[in-house]
């Protein structure tokens, strides 16, 4: 039996972070000078030596303290100079990716140099590799959390003479190629959206999940359907909950609420003759359309009536064609797996989600995300057999805010359905589905509503 991977859903990924805001890029102490005076001892000896050494604790000279130590993994084993944790402050915690960290992989066996990872912010799941190539050159991969962003791009280095030169002159020597924006984090870029965040959390209590729910253009809670009124426990359902959002953004600047009837619209040009037949019975696209329009109806307000276009308001580059793929027991890296990017009218594969909410967190900094989720789905049984053909539909919709807090550590707040959930929570239910998404500008004014 073939062994099974999964993707990374990185359920304990609060463990992995370090408190303490991270410094710029050109202000990380220099370790070459230490990394040159254990080159021998440390990454050239033969492995049984290496590995029965104990751990080492070494002030820098620049500032800051390390820590030397070994860690075996099967058939490799890897010597990490670990940096404090707390951006210069004595914190006793060297948990190896801590800003600066720098980690050489050898095979066990022969002792031979597999490859270099610095860590250039405090998270474990962004860095910089390096793999050796040729006699005069190596390899650098770029990796964000499980996707390469970069992948083999040749460094004009011996992969050896990394282990005693400073991490800024090999990127120098990388030059242009290296994506320096994806570890540069501005943390008060995302005051605005973190204090958003706080206002929707404080209004959850107040909201109710009732299927079909939303709040008409009077602010009455009605069903999306057919507008017939809620009686009893009124309620939002996903749909009405992404609308009561953006109903938050907008009212400030137009006094009202958007009407329901214009959101149910199709949007763009999706579907076809073979799928009008569904439209009624199945409405593949509801979640496509409701999405998209809402965002071009926030782009008129919060923009100009110029970017009220789905081509401006749909996310569609692709910044990654690779993932890194994981056991599921040991969460160790176990091959690579290529990985589409942006699929019309479907948008991304779900796996890559985190990965493109980091890089869009650091591109467009308190940008609100609709996300349609969507999959190929047989229907319910029908007498005419046409009607349950397997069809791709849009069946769910979430609020998505990636941001980074006072600390500069990665974040995602979701929101579904009048309740916060986990982002791997969420993440993990929906396996192998795609995400289609859709931003808008947070505006600097919002106000709750009931």
């Amino acid at each position: 039996m073939k062994p099974k991977f999964l993707f990374t859903l990185l359920v304990f990924l609060p463990l992995f972070f370090v408190s303490g805001k991270d410094l710029p890029l050109s202000r990380i102490a220099d370790d070459s000078a230490l990394r040159l005076e254990i080159r021998d001892a440390w990454f050239l000896e033969v492995p049984g030596r290496v590995l029965a050494k104990r751990p080492e604790r070494r002030n820098l000279a620049g500032g800051g303290r390390v820590e030397i130590r070994t860690e075996s993994k099967g058939e490799e084993f890897n010597i990490v100079i670990a940096r404090e944790a707390g951006a210069g402050r004595t914190t006793g915690a060297f948990p190896g990716y801590a800003q600066g960290s720098w980690v050489l992989s050898r095979r066990r066996d022969t002792g031979e140099g597999l490859r270099i990872r610095v860590f250039l912010r405090s998270d474990a799941f962004t860095y910089v590799q390096f793999r050796p190539w040729t006699e005069d050159k190596c390899l650098m991969d770029v990796a964000l959390y499980d996707a390469y962003v970069l992948r083999s791009q040749p460094v004009p280095a011996p992969f050896e003479r990394l282990y005693e030169i400073s991490v800024e002159e090999v990127l120098r020597l990388a030059g242009a190629r290296f994506p320096g924006r994806y570890f540069e984090v501005e943390p008060s870029n995302y005051r605005e959206i973190r204090e958003f965040i706080k206002i929707v959390r404080s209004e959850l209590p107040a909201l109710n999940f009732l299927d079909d729910g939303a709040i008409d253009e009077n602010g009455n809670y009605v069903f999306i359907k057919d507008g017939r009124p809620q009686e009893g426990e009124k309620g939002l359902n996903c749909s009405g909950f992404a609308k009561w959002i953006v109903d938050l953004l907008l009212k400030p600047h137009t006094g009202a609420l958007l009407p329901i009837a214009p959101l149910k619209a199709p949007a763009g040009n999706r579907g076809s003759s073979f799928t009008e037949a569904f439209e009624e019975l199945r409405d593949p696209f509801f979640g496509l359309d409701w999405t998209r329009n809402l965002a071009v109806s926030a782009a008129a307000v919060l923009r100009s009536p110029g970017a009220a276009l789905i081509e401006e308001v749909e996310v569609r580059e692709s910044f990654f064609s690779e993932l890194i793929l994981r056991n599921p027991k040991t969460f160790s890296p176990a091959g690579r797996r290529s990985y589409p990017g942006y699929m019309e009218n479907a948008g991304f594969g779900i796996e890559g989600l985190q990965s493109l909410l980091y890089i869009l967190a650091l591109d467009e900094p308190g940008t609100v995300y609709l996300a349609s989720i969507n999959a190929e789905m047989d229907g319910p049984p029908r007498k005419n057999q046409y009607l349950s053909l397997r069809l791709r539909q849009h069946f769910h919709i979430a609020v998505l805010l990636p941001y980074f807090n006072d600390e500069g550590e990665f974040r995602i707040a979701v929101f579904e359905s009048a309740a916060e959930t986990a982002f791997s929570r969420f993440q993990s239910r929906y396996p192998a589905h795609y995400v289609n998404l859709v931003r808008i500008p947070l505006s600097a004014s919002f106000m709750p509503l009931r």
